[in-house]
């Protein structure tokens, strides 16, 4: 979820149909923190390897939800949480007619109901840059991948945000269940990805 990413989308064409709606929600919600399309396009890549679930928290207006529902194999469960009352139930309606698609509405720790899953995308209230991020070794199958967005490019090690230690990042990049590495997706865009260690 970034701060402007829904503003990213304006001029762009040929993206997927269910990203174009999802888009359009957003802007009738006033909602301005959607996936950035550079995310949405690794989403949609990722997707494609996930065998039978895949998580997801802090649907927003479901842009990064249907990224990946464009890249997922038929069959395969996406699950996604919202806190928002009303934007868990607009998105609802957008997605009713996909099939193996939920979106329940509530904190993000109810991820924990539909686990363990091969592709997470931990954002909202999990989105691992709070003291509480989610759990890969609960949440992910063994060889599972883990996603975690909006991060500004590294320029140097050990990472820094505003002169001290980038807790966040390193929690993930030396998290010992997971090999993990960052991402540049754009100049100013940089996400982890993470496997669980089998």
């Amino acid at each position: 979820m970034s701060r402007f990413g829904t503003d990213a989308y304006a001029g762009l064409t040929g993206l997927p149909d269910l990203v174009v709606k999802s888009v359009e929600l957003a802007r009738r919600l006033e909602f301005p923190s959607s996936c950035r399309p550079e995310q949405g396009r690794l989403l949609q890549a990722l997707a494609a390897g996930a065998r039978e679930s895949i998580g997801e928290t802090g649907t927003g207006c479901g842009v990064g939800l249907a990224w990946i529902i464009e890249g997922r194999q038929p069959g395969v469960r996406v699950v996604s949480i919202e806190r928002d009352e009303q934007r868990a139930e607009e998105t609802a309606k957008l997605f009713a007619n996909v099939p193996d698609v939920e979106i329940l509405c509530g904190d993000w720790t109810r991820i924990y109901e539909r686990g363990p899953f091969d592709l997470l995308v931990p954002d909202g209230g999990g989105n691992g840059k709070k003291t509480s991020p989610v759990d890969p070794e609960r949440l992910l199958r063994p060889a599972g991948t883990i996603v975690v967005d909006d991060f500004t490019p590294m320029t140097q090690w050990p990472p820094l945000l505003d002169g001290e230690p980038d807790a966040a990042r390193l929690a993930w990049l030396e998290h010992p269940a997971l090999l993990c590495t960052e991402v540049r997706l754009a100049p100013d865009l940089s996400t982890l990805v993470g496997t669980r260690r089998p």
